[in-house]
């Protein structure tokens, strides 16, 4: 269940796998459920790894604020694939970290007070969706440097394109020459001004520090 060990190559394996499309263990915001699976690893993931790393370097910045991030712990077992216990088991009955959202005491739910569950939920994100937003978005140009001309060049644009994050589009590439052999990656991506920042782009994207040297701004468009 789970991810596992996550101080063995396997489990970290099973994590990076699971943050392939996800930038957080649980919905789109940093939560008490990245700090579980923060706490349960012994550093930081290998750069090979490197949608775990990219995550690991995002909640590192968190630790400070950890205690504050929203949601309840759970047991590790229960975060990753295959990982939330089944419901007809007399444990998850009595489990004291389930989250009742329509505040029922009843140990033992009814098929009709579940069913309403579903019917309330997803109104209210009917409800949610039909709001009228104006989304204000960006059009940036990064250029992405690496150390030097032995750098994996490949390696440096698959760990970018593993930063995923609400608002977040990445576009096209291409490598363009700066000298002595080198060459620097650059990459358009589309940002929703609200979501998503240039420090924050700049924060995730130079933690891949063995293969990036420094991050620049080339150009900035209103879209």
């Amino acid at each position: 269940m789970g991810f596992g060990d996550l101080k063995t190559p396997v489990g970290l394996k099973v994590l990076n796998d699971f943050l392939a499309d996800k930038s957080y263990i649980e919905g789109y915001v940093p939560s008490q459920a990245d700090v579980v699976v923060f706490d349960a690893l012994s550093g930081a993931p290998p750069v090979d790894l490197c949608h775990a790393l990219r995550w690991y370097n995002h909640i590192k910045s968190y630790q400070a604020e950890k205690s504050s991030l929203p949601g309840v712990k759970k047991a590790l077992g229960q975060y990753g694939p295959a990982g939330v216990e089944d419901t007809t088991s007399a444990d998850s009955k009595d489990d004291d970290d389930d989250i009742d959202l329509f505040g029922s005491d009843d140990e033992e739910e009814s098929e009709e007070a579940k069913r309403l569950k579903e019917e309330r939920l997803a109104a209210y994100n009917a409800k949610k969706a039909k709001k009228p937003t104006v989304i204000a978005k960006s059009s940036i140009l990064l250029d992405v440097k690496p150390w030097d001309d032995e750098t994996d060049m490949a390696k440096m644009e698959e760990c970018v394109r593993s930063i995923q994050m609400d608002g977040l589009l990445w576009g096209s590439s291409k490598l363009v020459p700066v000298g002595y052999g080198i060459k620097k990656l650059q990459i358009q991506c589309v940002v929703e001004d609200d979501k998503v920042g240039v420090d924050q782009l700049e924060e995730q994207i130079t933690a891949f520090e063995d293969y990036v040297q420094s991050m620049d701004v080339a150009a900035f468009n209103k879209i």
